[in-house]
């Protein structure tokens, strides 16, 4: 019998599968005391993406160039990526609070010192840094929750969660572009103090969970090769046919590095006691699927929606205070269908529609979004927003939902992060080939209009600056950013509907619903230690 099988015959029956018995799940109560500082720990790791995605343009204005806006996402995209399989295996080993707590930890310093950046170098090194603790932050809430709670009642938790990313799509851009204006974008890094702070002592104070000694071994040698291996690939989209030729010695160098460390780490997996990744979980025909789904939302995400903010700050001559503002339809409307996918998990325990309507809309919205250009209003370029954000609330739980259901529970930390990596992973390579895509043809546009000039490659176009251009070269460079978003979207559109592909192939399994007898649910979930 497959893992499907048996977790849905499980769940036929009303129990979950044999290992999980150990394992039960907490009293609401409980629950609610927690959450609090987990919902923090979502909000840091929205927060900074979002508070930086608006500044992004005035950052790299005054730093040094439009062409390394990119990589300011990447590093931090990159980093994360490849914490994050190790974050979610040692959680299940060492326990969630210590993970947690250290990747706050990290994630902090990497912000203070974000903020002190004095060049692009330093900034996207400092941003890397961020990335190493972020790659728990996300992981650590979610794997923790599904710990806690059943995923029959998880929906009405992921209302709670989406109205914690509620708050911080809407406060993010408006407090980055508030902050950008009316400070400076450094204090876009120091503003993660504050919160991060909050929810360190809170965690500290309220999660308190049992442990019980193991022995186990840590499969760093895999986490090593997949470290290796997503390094490769995302230096080859971002490098590849822009600072170097596709035929160069190193772009051939890195594919090789990429293929080679992809075949090592899948040998070094199959041999592991304690695999960062366990290969059996690719058996299982939902958590493949959704890993796929994941990895093309984040392509499709991450990378159209990195220029949104340069397309509003410079065509569309909105500060960076009014470029959050316009933004929030899409929040809005992604958050409110989100705490809908949630009430609709919970009240009819059924799943399956919900990535299928989501990618359908999600992939309407990116071919409106493709037609903006120079005379595009605002309130029509708003009402795009809400339809992309409506796709996009649809789909951003339920692939975790999907996931955390059809694993044991003893791969629930390493199918929660296995997710995260491969939306991850997405996103990094999104950014990065989307980046050319945008720079090939906002350069064509620039050269066609004036004879020959290119920007892009000197890193010359700052929102602030653009308006005192000469009228021909003003008006060729709205042109010229109108098309290469519109180029963007063009190619993300199919991306989403292939997800809307994978969508109908997901086995709908029946959602667990509580594991545990109400004494024993009162106990926490046991936490290994390393034994001395």
């Amino acid at each position: 019998m497959s893992e499907v099988d048996a977790v849905a015959g499980g769940a036929a029956a009303g129990e979950p599968p044999a290992s999980e018995s150990s394992q039960p799940f907490g009293r609401r109560r409980d629950v609610m005391i927690v959450l609090p500082g987990l919902l923090l720990a979502l909000m840091l790791a929205m927060l900074d993406q979002l508070v930086v995605s608006t500044a992004l343009p005035r950052i790299v204005g005054d730093l040094g160039g439009l062409n390394h806006l990119s990589w300011v996402v990447t590093a931090y995209v990159l980093a994360s990526t490849i914490t994050t399989p190790l974050y979610g295996k040692l959680g299940d080993l060492y326990g969630r609070k210590r993970l947690l707590i250290a990747a706050i930890v990290i994630f902090l310093i990497g912000s203070a010192l974000s903020g002190q950046a004095h060049s692009m170098d330093q900034l996207i090194a400092f941003r890397a840094l961020q990335g190493l603790g972020a790659g728990g932050l996300m992981v650590g809430a979610i794997a923790t929750i599904g710990d806690l709670v059943s995923p029959r009642e998880r929906g009405q938790y992921m209302g709670y969660m989406m109205a914690a990313m509620m708050i911080a799509m809407i406060a993010g851009p408006l407090v980055g572009g508030y902050i950008t204006d009316s400070l400076s974008w450094r204090w876009i890094f120091y503003i993660n103090m504050p919160v991060g702070g909050a929810a360190l002592l809170y965690i500290i104070g309220t999660l308190h969970l049992k442990r019980n000694k193991i022995a186990h071994k840590i499969d760093y040698l895999g986490a090593a090769v997949l470290s290796i291996a997503a390094t490769a690939i995302v230096l080859v989209t971002t490098w590849g046919g822009t600072q170097y030729a596709w035929g160069s010695g190193i772009i051939m160098f890195l594919i090789a590095l990429a293929v080679v460390s992809v075949a090592a780490f899948i040998w070094v997996e199959f041999r592991a006691s304690e695999p960062i990744l366990p290969l059996h979980v690719f058996k299982n025909r939902n958590f493949s699927l959704s890993s796929g789904m994941s990895f093309l939302l984040g392509l499709a995400m991450f990378g159209a929606m990195t220029f949104l903010p340069l397309y509003q700050q410079t065509v569309q001559h909105a500060s960076p205070t009014v470029s959050g503002l316009l933004l929030i339809p899409m929040m809005l409307g992604a958050t409110v269908t989100s705490l809908l996918a949630g009430q609709i998990t919970v009240k009819t325990g059924k799943y399956k529609a919900l990535p299928i309507v989501g990618s359908a809309i999600m992939t309407v919205g990116m071919l409106l979004l493709a037609t903006l250009g120079p005379s595009t209003s605002r309130l029509v370029s708003m009402g795009f927003f809400v339809v992309f954000g409506v796709g996009m609330g649809f789909l951003m739980q339920i692939t975790t939902l999907i996931v955390q259901n059809s694993v044991e529970a003893k791969d629930m930390g390493v199918a929660s992060s296995s997710r995260s990596f491969f939306q991850q992973i997405g996103g990094s390579i999104g950014v990065s080939v989307f980046g050319v895509v945008f720079f090939r043809a906002l350069n064509s546009s620039l050269s066609a209009r004036l004879h020959g000039v290119s920007f892009a490659a000197g890193g010359g176009i700052n929102p602030a600056s653009v308006q005192h251009y000469p009228a021909i070269i003003r008006d060729a460079v709205y042109g010229g950013i109108a098309h290469g978003l519109d180029t963007v979207f063009i190619w993300a559109a199919p991306t989403a509907a292939l997800v809307f592909v994978l969508a109908w192939m997901v086995k709908e399994i029946p959602l667990r619903g509580r594991a545990a007898t109400p004494d024993t649910a009162a106990q926490s979930q046991p936490e290994p230690t390393l034994v001395a």
